[in-house]
């Protein structure tokens, strides 16, 4: 499997986040991942979100000195 794409939303606030990673994976092909770097508290829901609408899924959030990883699939 080839290494997720990683999308840096670091210091940005909400929507940015998920509006990034909504267009990194326009055309992604379903399975492909992504790696959401935020620190905006809000990125826990509102990427989630994100994945039940675009029928992804979020696969693990982690979060380490502030910044949350969350990493996702493409549906």
């Amino acid at each position: 499997m080839t290494e997720p794409v990683v999308v840096d939303a670091r210091g940005h606030r909400c929507p940015a986040p998920s509006l990034r990673l909504q267009k990194a994976m326009a055309g992604a092909a379903a399975g492909a991942r992504f790696v959401l770097l935020a620190t905006d508290p809000m990125a826990r829901i509102d990427a989630p979100f994100l994945m039940a609408q675009k029928q992804g899924r979020v696969i693990s959030i982690e979060e380490v000195d502030g910044v949350l990883r969350l990493l996702v699939e493409a549906g």
